[in-house]
Order: structure tokens, then C-alpha cells, then sequence
């Protein structure tokens, strides 16, 4: 099935690239390149871009429709605007410096302009960072209609943007985030899958060892489930094996004042929290094992940032959340060579320099050189 999945996908982009090919709309690699680009300016200079997609896939329109759909395109965007077709066939754009309203016009506009190449088109929208408060969602029940200035309301978390019966439907997008998430490789989740269904099978003695042992010298179960944020700012259940008291998540807030990593990280040498047995599973990393699991699913891979709980993820700065741009892992820089003894900010610096650089050589090598930083015990806590 993953199989057939990526062969159908090698396909799509090969007739994309084909259809585009000396023409105005940028590539899927392209376009991913160019979103990177945009999302790191705004994070420098603090202004905002918004980012449009097509609901529907593009895959099925001939290659003369595209040529026409790109020379429209360039007479309505801007020269710093960027337009390109998207993995799964969908037409996205890049407006910088554009607010949500403006975006929304663009959306009014471009729906006019390519119904003769594109046929009737939905828009998607999101902007970077999220213009949306917590106040939005109290309006739940509310429309917005575009006026002709290109002025709006700000429209109410997850509703559709409701124009005028000659303009388009613009449906929020939940998260920019989401979309400037990186395509797993094939190559990478043949690793992934093949490493944890071997690893799980390694490691069932020695987790169900460990299992009896929690319940034997403490109360409360085996298991320990977290919810923690992973490629895209998705949020996912992570598995590790119980390794403090029963009520260690309420009693994290009085200990958060003694953290002893900065950032939004919570961090402590001498967690009072952390069992007797709990502390040589940390040290071991034991306690990590059940992760295959999350791996083997597709929620996390063998190599990547290591997820943070959802409150302490949410409450990094905007260029430290570039870490969610790949999917969480169970290694990465970080854990071989500045494990608990660098600042955050370093430590996410690892984990941007993996993005970089990650190929099929480096996540073996990092692979391979994990073990070792286990035995020596490099830096655990």
C-alpha cells in the first residue's frame, strides 16, 4: 500500500513537472524552497504572509491551460508574489507582506481571472503568523462578506469567508504551519518502518521487563501517554514507559520556577518527581523505547527534533517552531551532543542545522552514533 502510495505520487509530480516546465508557476520542490525562504523573513523582520491554496487538485488540467493560468497570474501578482502547484496538484501562492484581507481580494480576483484556464476554483487561506485571536471563536456562528476596498472583519476560527455570489468561498486554513511542512522521503520511511518493526521486536522483552518492574516498586501503571506537537504543529499521543509518580503533570507547574533549561523547556537535574527506578531508566533511555511505536505509526521518525509537550511547543518563539517543519524523532543532534548541557536556543539550532542537512547518510550516521551517547550516558537526565 506505502508503496503504491509513492509510486502514485512519483507520477503526479512527474506530469506536474512536465506541464510546468518552462513556465511562470514554480515546481513542488521549488515552491517549498520559496515558502522556507518567506517563512525565515518573517520571522527576521516580524511582517506577515499569506498563503493561498486551491481546495481541489490541478493534476487532471492540460499543459496549455497552465501556460494560460501562468500569464494571468503574472498580470494580477506582485513581482515579490510567488505561484507554484503543490505536491498533491493544488495551485498555492505566497504573498508577502499581505494581510488576510488582502489575501482574501487576491482569492476574489483570481477566481475571475482563471475561470477561463482553471474552471471554477475554491481558495483556501492561512496567514504567518496566525492573524487569528482566541476571541475569534466566540463568533462562531457569524459570515464575512469581502467589500470592494478588499476590507473585511477578521473571520472567526475554522469558518468559511463568505463573499458575494459572484466571488469565491475562501475556507480557513487551520494552520500556516501545516503547510510549510516537509514531504517525508521514501527513503526515510523505509528506514523508519524497517528500524522499528526490528527494534520493537528487539526491545519487547526488555519493555515488558521494565513494565513489571514500574508497577513492582511504585503506583500507577506501566505507561506514560503525552500529548506532544509533531510535524505541521499536528498533535499526537507519545508513549514512553512511566518513569515519575502518578501525579507528576499536576505538580509541574509548582516546579517550573527550579527548571534548569531556559526556554519554554522544562528541564530539572533533580526532578523530586522522577521514581527511584524511573531515574536508571532515564539514564538508559530505556524509558524511550515504546516511542517505536510512534515511530512505526508515521507519528514520529527514527531521526528528527525531539517533540515537545504541546504547552511548552506552543510557547516557543515563532523561528524556533521551523523544528516542526519535519516529523519528531527519537534522535537527532541534540541527543549526541548537547543533551541537556546547551541553551535552548542552541539546542533548536541542532535541531534546524539536522533539517539542513538530513539525507539517507546522516540519519545512519546519527543512527549509529546514538548508541554510544546512551552507554556513556552523554548528558542524560
Amino acid at each position: 500500500m506505502m508503496i503504491a502510495s509513492w509510486l502514485s505520487g512519483m507520477a503526479r509530480r512527474v506530469v506536474l513537472k512536465s506541464r510546468l516546465r518552462s513556465d511562470f508557476l514554480l515546481t513542488a520542490d521549488q515552491l517549498g524552497h520559496m515558502a522556507l525562504c518567506e517563512r525565515s523573513r518573517v520571522d527576521r523582520n516580524g511582517s506577515i504572509l499569506s498563503i493561498l491554496r486551491t481546495t481541489g487538485s490541478l493534476t487532471a488540467t492540460p499543459r496549455a491551460n497552465f501556460s494560460l493560468a501562468s500569464e494571468q497570474l503574472q498580470l494580477r501578482l506582485r513581482i515579490t508574489d510567488s505561484a507554484g502547484i503543490s505536491d498533491d496538484g493544488r495551485l498555492m501562492l505566497l504573498l508577502p507582506d499581505t494581510p488576510m484581507t488582502g489575501a482574501i481580494q487576491v482569492a476574489d480576483d483570481l477566481r475571475r481571472i482563471l475561470s477561463t484556464s482553471l474552471g471554477d476554483i475554491q481558495f483556501e487561506i492561512a496567514t504567518y503568523p496566525d492573524e487569528y485571536s482566541a476571541d475569534d471563536d466566540s463568533s462562531s456562528t457569524r459570515a464575512f462578506s469581502v467589500e470592494k476596498e478588499g476590507r473585511c472583519p477578521t473571520p472567526p476560527r475554522g469558518l468559511e469567508l463568505s463573499h458575494d455570489s459572484s466571488a469565491s468561498q475562501v475556507h480557513r486554513i487551520e494552520s500556516a504551519e501545516a503547510l510549510f511542512a516537509w514531504r517525508c522521503p521514501a527513503w526515510k520511511r523505509a528506514i523508519d518502518v524497517v528500524g522499528a518493526s526490528v527494534g520493537i521486536a528487539a526491545a519487547a522483552p526488555l519493555i515488558g521487563a521494565a513494565a513489571i518492574l514500574i508497577r513492582a516498586t511504585s503506583p500507577g501503571g506501566a505507561f506514560f501517554v503525552q500529548k506532544r506537537e509533531g510535524l505541521g504543529g499536528r498533535e499526537f499521543k507519545i508513549y514512553k514507559l512511566r518513569t515519575m509518580r502518578p501525579d507528576a503533570e499536576l505538580l509541574k507547574s509548582e516546579l517550573r520556577a527550579y527548571s534548569e533549561q531556559d526556554g519554554p523547556a522544562f528541564k530539572m537535574m533533580n526532578d523530586p518527581r522522577i521514581t527511584a527506578f524511573g531515574r536508571f531508566l532515564r539514564k538508559t533511555s530505556i524509558d524511550e523505547l515504546p516511542q517505536l511505536w510512534n515511530v512505526l505509526r508515521g507519528d514520529m521518525s527514527l531521526v528528527g527534533p525531539r517533540p515537545l509537550p504541546v504547552d511548552e511547543s506552543q510557547n516557543c518563539l515563532q523561528w524556533q517552531r521551523r523544528r516542526l517543519s519535519v516529523r519528531p524523532g527519537l534522535t537527532c543532534i541534540w541527543q549526541i551532543r548537547g543533551r541537556n548541557t546547551v541553551s535552548f536556543d542552541e539546542w533548536v539550532r541542532m535541531d534546524l542545522r539536522y533539517i539542513r542537512r538530513r539525507s539517507f547518510w546522516y540519519d545512519l550516521y546519527l543512527i549509529a552514533s546514538t548508541a554510544p551517547a546512551v552507554v556513556e550516558k552523554r548528558g542524560g537526565r
